[in-house]
């Protein structure tokens, strides 16, 4: 790999140094590998973005087939968006066909080529493996998969002129994870749920947006573009039943002009200039699509957006939306409005909300703030208007008023299990007022939702369910639902999204698509959402060590954040700005941005975010 002219580095690639240039600074600069998507100082992020680029190098006269190959594959690794350099390795019948952007294979480690079959001077054709473990695939819709395995590839070569040039290799890149993470960045699209059955009684007022996460380059000449024609060729294929897509198929940027149609002004105006396709978008339909644009760039924007508009491909407006309009405006979509921060006492099991940035706590209002609540788990609603608690004999769920001292509404849903372990497990409240919780019993162990808190219990079907659910958090959208499930004493951790089928009067839920997003190696015993497509888990590997990790729902593995003791359970707000909570060794303590844990009194446990 050539960088700023030079040579060298190619051999320091292969000798397994890592590969970075400052054009401004002497030295590597750190940059972010992945991850929830957060925003950023435009200043800051202008300056990174200047310091750091790494530059492919052609091919010399001379050089083997093997180093043809591992040139090209150095190439790949560039900062290059049309990725000219790579395709100077390749045959002329290819240079135009072979299409990079089908997707991406990553390897735990960089390619390694077997050196090729031995070749002398009169050869016109050779073949050079490539190989590595797997880490993850990326498909074509920029979807992030963990996967394992060993990958093996042939690469086909021929003599043009003198020289060995590729004429035969799959589509797609090769990278090693070091390499992916440096050069692609998670970025979080914005859906609609489907609510199905349940669109009337919600009603649009209840429309929630999805993140939907997707890795893109860093570094391309307009990021803004590809962002917005990446949300228009609609979700990945694992969230696509459950939201609907941002516009009608064949619906795409302008593609042509100042930023491919897609501008951003210093007023912070967003337009969107489309192709003839948007031309039959009807207005309902145009506002959503704007809404969806406006909650996608507003996630990536240090500066809050002012409206968004869509355009015609003649320039003319569509529909506009203005923030005030905008359900992607601000955190309120994701988060509902409730940052409280609550646990459940130590000593008589009531629940007790911390103060605003301290290290006190308060008994809450009402029944669940009395020294008789007898609670062993509770879930807070997003509003903080209500609760629901489990009792501590795991059999009784109990629903009531956070504002008033009116007497628990006993619910219907009960368990008959006689250990409190293999009772209700702690419920969860989703964006739309209903209640999840599981019934841990072993011989009808199931899953329920209850609509309002208080409404029948409706059994969930999970069909792709192999063991026993836990414990369960459903996002703020109401349509991604996390399971920690146990199978024969090991604890995973699978996400699924919600199927709304059946009618109003007869409801109908599923959980589908479970995907298992379980670090490696480890037993789950603990998960919140910690941002609208990240999870915050405490797991436990064979050995015993205990950890602290994010994990974005696409699967990717942060590294483990600095645990504290032997902790119980973990809370986090899907307001990333709000404090991580843990509950350890019969007290519960919250971490501040930049700071160390600190202790909150009274002593107690099970912590919890509204939700």
């Amino acid at each position: 790999m050539r960088v700023m002219g030079g040579r060298g580095l190619r051999v320091l690639k292969r000798g397994g140094l890592p590969v970075c240039v400052a054009l401004l600074l002497a030295g590597c600069t750190s940059m972010p590998s992945s991850g929830e998507v957060r925003k950023a100082d435009n200043g800051q992020q202008a300056d990174a973005d200047s310091q750091v680029r790494v530059f492919g190098i052609p091919p010399h006269s001379g050089e083997s087939a093997s180093e043809i190959v591992d040139g090209f594959l150095e190439a790949t690794t560039s900062g290059e968006p049309d990725f000219a350099t790579a395709k100077k390795y390749l045959a002329t019948n290819l240079e135009h066909t072979w299409d990079p952007f089908t997707g991406i294979t990553v390897l735990s480690g960089s390619p390694q080529s077997d050196g090729g079959d031995d070749t002398g001077p009169k050869d016109a054709s050779t073949t050079v493996a490539v190989s590595g473990p797997k880490a993850a695939l990326v498909d074509a819709k920029h979807a992030y998969q963990p996967d394992t395995g060993n990958f093996r590839a042939t690469v086909h070569l021929v003599r043009q002129g003198k020289e060995w040039r590729i004429d035969a290799l799959p589509n797609g890149l090769i990278l090693s994870a070091a390499d992916f993470h440096r050069i692609y960045h998670s970025v979080n699209m914005y859906y609609f749920a489907e609510l199905d059955s349940d669109a009337e009684r919600l009603g649009t007022r209840q429309q929630r947006l999805v993140a939907d996460p997707v890795y893109l380059r860093q570094q391309q000449p307009d990021s803004l573009a590809a962002t917005v024609a990446a949300l228009l060729a609609g979700p990945t294929d694992w969230l696509s039943r459950a939201v609907a897509p941002a516009a009608p198929a064949g619906v795409r940027i302008y593609g042509k002009g100042p930023g491919e149609g897609v501008t951003l002004d210093d007023s912070q105006h967003l337009r969107v200039r489309l192709n003839k396709a948007a031309d039959r978008l009807g207005t309902d339909a145009c506002v959503r699509l704007a809404d969806q644009l406006f909650a996608t760039v507003q996630a990536q924007s240090s500066a809050k957006l002012l409206s968004a508009e869509v355009q015609h491909a003649d320039g003319g407006t569509a529909c506009s939306l203005p923030s005030s309009q905008a359900h992607g405006y601000g955190s309120a979509n994701q988060i509902g409005s409730g940052a409280g921060q609550y646990f459940i006492g130590a000593a008589q099991h009531q629940l007790y909300e911390l103060t605003p940035n301290g290290t006190a706590a308060h008994p809450v209002r009402g029944q669940f703030g009395s020294a008789k609540a007898d609670l062993a788990s509770v879930a807070v609603q997003r509003e903080e208007l209500m609760a629901a608690g489990v009792k501590s004999d795991g059999r009784q769920l109990v629903v009531g008023s956070l504002t008033d001292d009116e007497p628990f509404q006993a619910s219907t849903l009960t368990s008959a299990a006689q250990d409190p372990r293999n009772g209700l497990s702690a419920p969860s409240w989703d964006g739309f007022g209903d209640l999840w919780v599981a019934d841990r019993n072993p011989a009808v162990s199931k899953l329920y939702v209850l609509r309002g808190g208080t409404g029948a219990p409706a059994e969930v079907d999970v069909p792709e369910l192999e063991g026993r659910v836990e414990s369960l958090r459903v996002a703020s959208d109401g349509v991604r639902i996390v399971l920690v499930v146990d199978k024969d004493g090991v604890k995973t951790l699978q996400l699924g999204w919600i199927e709304r089928a059946g009618t109003q009067q007869r409801p109908q839920f599923s959980v589908m698509g479970l995907r298992d997003l379980t670090p490696n190696g480890e037993s789950v015993s603990s998960v919140s959402w910690a941002g609208a497509s990240q999870l915050v888990v405490l797991g436990s590997d064979v050995g015993g060590g205990q950890q602290i990790q994010y994990v974005n729902t696409d699967g990717f593995v942060a590294p483990a954040v600095a645990s504290i003791g032997e902790a119980v359970s973990v809370a986090a707000s899907e307001d990333t700005t709000q404090p991580l909570l843990v509950s350890n060794n019969g007290s519960v303590y919250w971490l501040p941005v930049d700071s160390n844990w600190k202790k909150v009194t009274p002593k107690g446990g099970s912590p919890v975010y509204p939700g």
